[in-house]
């Protein structure tokens, strides 16, 4: 096996990875708990949380518990998008990619 071609090509997926995890790291996740006027958050590639949004007929102090739970269901929904698209994505650049010795 030729140590250049490999050095080149493990470059080349080097920038690709780079390219695709800067564009994961800036696309937002939006993440719901199915309901119209429930709870929606969007996140970053990076997990971090951009905006919770909460549908007006929760603001109520009987609806707490339910809040907090569809929070909880909103931020889960987002984070497995993103993670399920990063895997996906960077898969896609590293997939039938063989390293010798490893």
């Amino acid at each position: 096996m030729d140590l250049s071609r490999l050095m080149q090509q493990a470059q080349q997926m080097q920038r690709e990875l780079g390219k695709i995890e800067d564009e994961l790291n800036s696309t937002i996740y939006e993440g719901n708990n199915g309901g119209k006027n429930g709870v929606t958050i969007r996140i970053n590639g990076t997990y971090a949380v951009e905006e919770v949004i909460v549908g007006e007929d929760l603001l109520d102090k009987e609806n707490k518990e339910m809040l907090q739970d569809m929070i909880m269901i909103a931020m889960n929904d987002a984070v497995t998008k993103a993670a399920e698209d990063r895997e996906s994505k960077m898969g896609s650049v590293t997939q039938g990619v063989r390293i010798p010795g490893m």
